[in-house]
């Protein structure tokens, strides 16, 4: 048994789904394949149905993954360890964030910590506030960063940015400029386009029509799709609405392709995670030090 393998199992079990955990570990989807076939064989156990073309964990397999993720746990603690020893001069940081803040608040962030620190190497993944906080509690990610608050007691939080979402349209469809999108009726007769359930877009949308005696569930949802930028391709080329952050909408409110309706949301917060009990490697609290310095 190794790491490798044990890490393509939980990749997968993860997301039931090979081609995802493959693009997660930055592997192909046959070399994710061969290392838990290989480890089903080593141990003469079968870990997933074969269903079609799909995938599903075994019973055998469910009861084995929180072993696995704690055993991957306890590796990457042993990492941290050795880069403790070496301190910031060296190193790897697992980080995990969510759409918004990994496309467009992380990015400058991280090429200048790297800039001052070429001899650490950054890791970062993909995901949701739901997927992030999992990862931070699993000991997956050493630091996560999500849109809005969470109420997890085991994690530390901390604001290190805020933002603003907007609601936005396609221009290229005929609305009543002097119509003000204030009441909910108005809110009501639009239909939406929306990011997945668990995403911090969706849900500091949703805290924002609740903090305005608005029912999320009585908008007319007529698509769900995983992405921001999946999102604005719907939006951009139809007559729905959405909700997502200044920060992706601008560039298309300059070009002409969206326009803001005048429906004022609250700032929202980027949140850094951690965990309370275990100890951030040295190269971690550099890189946690280095974002709260650039609060805005």
């Amino acid at each position: 048994m190794t790491l490798d393998q044990l890490a393509a199992f939980v990749a997968v079990a993860e997301r039931q789904h090979l081609t995802q955990a493959a693009a997660a570990l930055n592997l192909s989807s046959s070399a994710v394949s061969s290392a838990i076939k290989a480890l089903e064989t080593a141990h003469g156990v079968a870990l997933f149905h074969r269903v079609g073309r799909g995938i599903e964990m075994t019973p055998a397999g469910r009861r084995f993954l929180p072993e696995a993720r704690d055993m991957l746990a306890r590796a990457r603690g042993t990492a941290r360890l050795l880069d403790e020893l070496a301190g910031t001069a060296h190193g790897v940081i697992e980080l995990q964030a969510s759409q918004t803040i990994a496309n467009y608040w992380l990015p400058p962030r991280l090429m200048r910590f790297h800039a001052e620190h070429p001899g650490i190497e950054i890791k970062l993944q993909l995901g949701n506030t739901t997927t992030v906080t999992e990862a931070v509690i699993s000991g997956a990610a050493e630091l996560g960063f999500i849109e809005g608050t969470i109420d997890e007691p085991a994690l530390a939080s901390q604001r290190v940015a805020s933002d603003r979402l907007m609601i936005v349209v396609s221009t290229r469809q005929p609305t009543d400029d002097d119509i003000p999108l204030t009441s909910t009726d108005d809110l009501l007769s639009l239909s939406w386009v929306m990011r997945e359930p668990g995403s911090g877009t969706r849900s500091v949308f949703e805290a924002a029509l609740r903090a305005h005696k608005i029912d999320p569930a009585r908008l007319n949802i007529v698509m769900t799709l995983p992405s921001n930028e999946a999102v604005l391709t719907a939006v951009r080329n139809s007559a729905a609405a959405t909700a997502l952050s200044e920060a992706v909408v601008t560039p298309f409110l300059h070009n002409g392709e969206l326009r803001a309706l005048p429906f004022a949301l609250d700032l929202r917060e980027f949140t850094l995670l951690r965990h309370k009990e275990r100890p951030l490697s040295a190269v971690a609290r550099a890189f946690e030090k280095y974002c709260r310095s650039f609060k805005a």
